[in-house]
């Protein structure tokens, strides 16, 4: 969480809506109620990037404390929606270990089909172009709202109302050289923002360009503080801007 924590999650059990747990593979703010996580940050670069095959283990997360519902691989089954990760499986292929730490059905969400498999998955991989071309990239991906467009029609919630179908899927990535110092750097601007915010249903575009919006748009839309370890007059600028920038 480099970048911060954005809703002020912490591992007590007095918030399950916002239960942090903290992870080597990423960390996350998960919401019980919800089935769902509000948020997943985890940094991207070449050290995460190796050989590892996709292991497709798909499980309920040992971690989540007594008590909460565990979200099973049968949860999603028939539903029409994907089990869309946030953290992405090609985004940890070090070893198997941080690979199969992808598959747990907390960092799973329900997606539309088109939208995790064209969009997203094209976001995705742009993500990991950077890395390639010489870059590092932290990444915030969430949700918000109730109801989205799957595969068997619009639904608010599936697995018998305890898992929250979101009405949208956003993300964050603060683009820069791969070095040190990096608030220090993403502070003095040598950094790149892309926010999008794409709406959870079959009609969306591939094109995930077409979504762009600023961060602020997004911390209005969720309540969040998304770069709050970035001094304030540095966050208000980057937070303010809608990316521009090359999507290929």
């Amino acid at each position: 969480m480099a970048l911060g924590n954005p809703s002020g999650a912490t591992s007590s059990l007095s918030t399950p809506n916002n239960y942090l747990l903290s992870k080597h593979q990423y960390a996350m703010s998960y919401n019980a109620g919800r089935g769902i996580p509000n948020w997943v940050s985890w940094h991207l670069n070449r050290a995460w990037m190796g050989s590892a095959p996709r292991q497709d283990d798909f499980r309920p997360d040992p971690a989540l404390p007594r008590g909460f519902y565990q979200v099973s691989t049968g949860s999603y089954l028939g539903s029409g929606f994907d089990r869309g990760h946030n953290c992405p499986s090609a985004d940890r292929t070090t070893d198997l270990d941080d690979n199969s730490a992808t598959f747990l059905m907390t960092n799973m969400i329900p997606q539309a089909a088109n939208n995790n498999q064209r969009t997203w998955s094209g976001l995705e991989e742009y993500g990991r172009r950077l890395v390639d071309a010489g870059n590092e990239v932290y990444i915030i991906m969430g949700n918000y709202g109730k109801g989205g467009t799957g595969l068997n029609g619009r639904a608010t919630t599936i697995d018998q109302g305890r898992i929250t179908v979101p009405a949208r899927i956003w993300k964050v990535l603060v683009v820069l050289p791969e070095g040190t110092n990096d608030l220090q750097r993403i502070a003095a601007g040598q950094a790149r923002v892309l926010a999008i915010d794409t709406p959870n249903d079959q009609s969306v575009s591939p094109d995930w360009s077409r979504y762009r919006v600023s961060v602020d748009a997004i911390e209005e839309a969720t309540g969040l503080d998304l770069l709050s370890n970035i001094p304030l007059e540095a966050q208000d600028r980057l937070e303010a801007r809608v990316d521009t920038g090359p999507t290929r």
